[in-house]
């Protein structure tokens, strides 16, 4: 194998493969990013096995050939080259090492066989369907928060994704829970995706998609299974299995008679919560919200740092009502909110509350009380 590859080519399609090689590796070949030269393109594969990443870049190819080669190393390298440099990678069998060559930087890396990189074709996936990258960018942001970090619960560690109807619409929806929160967003059902089956996407596989696509324009196929998906766009394609198990109904959680609504300025109420939440002891990071006719007080106690309290102009009209949250999980909520103002509809302080975006009914976000 013998190329030579602009710089920023070979970075950019490096830094989307690399990102899925974990730092610590038991199978010496999962640390390696395969490496193969075509006509006039190099195409380069990463995996940990749940996740593959593939991405090709246009490289001036003198020979064809194969090889795997240190990912992270090789990335570094690159990464450190300067810009507009012209990049030879050539792969010497006999040596059983990769040269590259930049400018007067010559770098020798050992490879490991290619025959040893596991087989990662992503098999049959029968439904295929597409997205624009902005409608994959906002359900993801909308949702990804509230995924669980909690592994016993293994199927809350993704997304749910399926399609559903909403009213009379048909959508694709994304939802994420972890007991504490949830969060949903719904898009128009885009054409194929009906009948789809109902999937977990793994957390790292959401991570991973949301930098590949974070300034992509272009529309993304999506092709799934029972146990795979695969995302593909312009010369990158990720593919990664599904969480085997059955998403709960959270259909459930979310309350229907909440009759006591808050309306109240999206920026003004964060800062506010951010603000007085740096007096609450670090755990639970507890602030009370007391809600009277048209303004909210919102106050901290801690037995060691004092009290806070803070007052805002709210829309409301409903009874006395005194409730604890998590300011975390609240503050995760109200910024996942581009509108300028945000709708919280209550029940009790002990029943699970409705977070909305008062211009955009795409979202629909549930938090549960605490007490304080």
């Amino acid at each position: 194998m013998k190329l030579t590859i602009d710089r920023a080519q070979l970075l950019k399609a490096l830094a989307h493969v690399q990102s899925v090689v974990e730092r610590r590796n038991t199978i010496p070949i999962l640390a390696n990013v395969y490496l193969r030269a075509g006509e006039d393109a190099l195409a380069l594969t990463a995996t940990d096995l749940d996740l593959t990443v593939a991405e090709s870049a246009s490289a001036a190819v003198e020979q064809a050939g194969a090889t795997t080669a240190p990912a992270h190393t090789l990335y570094d390298i690159v990464r450190k080259l300067p810009d507009g440099a012209q990049v030879e990678l050539a792969h010497d069998t006999g040596a059983g090492q990769v040269r590259l060559t930049a400018g007067r930087s010559t770098f020798q890396l050992a490879t490991l066989p290619k025959e040893d990189f596991p087989d990662v074709g992503g098999g049959e996936l029968p439904q295929t369907f597409g997205v624009t990258g902005a409608e994959l960018r906002n359900l993801v942001d909308r949702t990804r928060f509230a995924i669980s970090t909690e592994e016993t619960r293994y199927y809350l560690n993704g997304i749910y994704l399926h399609a559903t109807k909403s009213g009379d619409a048909e959508v694709l929806r994304g939802v994420a829970t972890d007991g504490h929160r949830l969060a949903r967003f719904e898009t128009d059902l885009p054409e194929g995706a009906a009948g789809m089956p109902g999937v977990i996407v793994p957390r790292k596989t959401v991570n991973e998609l949301r930098k590949l696509i974070d300034d992509t324009e272009e529309p993304v196929e999506v092709s799934l299974s029972d146990s795979k998906i695969r995302f593909a766009f312009g010369a990158t394609v990720l593919t990664s299995k599904l969480i085997e198990g059955t998403f709960p109904d959270y259909e459930r959680v979310i309350p229907a008679g909440n009759d006591k609504v808050m309306t109240v300025d999206r920026k003004q109420f964060t800062a506010a919560v951010d603000r007085v939440s740096t007096i609450s002891t670090e755990k639970s990071r507890a602030v009370k919200l007391a809600l009277s006719d048209n303004e909210i007080t919102l106050s901290a106690t801690s037995p060691d740092a004092g009290h806070a309290s803070e007052q805002l102009e709210i829309d409301y009209n409903g009874d006395h009502l005194e409730i604890g949250f998590n300011s975390k999980y609240l503050m995760d909520i109200a910024e996942r909110i581009d509108g300028g103002t945000a709708q919280f509809s209550f029940a009790d302080p002990a029943s699970p509350t409705i977070v909305r975006d008062t211009e955009n009914a795409s979202a629909l976000y549930v938090l549960m009380p605490m007490r304080v």
